[in-house]
């Protein structure tokens, strides 16, 4: 699933933050949860949809490494804007949901591998 068809698929418990410009070019791969980024920046897999509380520039730092397909924001995160402002520069889609971290996965791991 390309990211533009997930993004469209999330109900309205999320909420786009960013949207980077080549949503219809990054194919998501897997879900991705963790909150400690020395383990996310070796683990985080290509085209992934990482999932985690840590809504800081770091992460942002850790997507662009990774290329991560795109950061989804759990429990309501806080995000400030000078880290939106580098997921803008870098092109790096930001999304945001009330849902805890694992209920957050789990819907979207459902989205991508087109399941109920």
């Amino acid at each position: 699933m390309t990211l533009s068809e997930y993004i469209e698929k999330l109900p309205p418990e999320f909420t786009v933050l960013n949207r980077s410009e080549n949503t219809d070019s990054i194919t998501l791969t897997k879900i991705f949860c963790c909150d400690l980024l020395s383990f996310a920046m070796a683990r985080n897999p290509h085209g992934s949809v990482w999932v985690t509380v840590m809504g800081n520039i770091n992460s942002i730092a850790v997507m662009e490494l990774t290329d991560g397909g795109c950061l989804v924001l759990a429990e309501n995160a806080a995000i400030d804007e000078k880290s939106l402002d580098k997921a803008r520069e870098n092109d790096i889609t930001v999304i945001r949901t009330e849902l805890p971290v694992f209920e957050a996965a789990d819907l979207s791991n459902k989205l991508i591998n087109h399941q109920k």
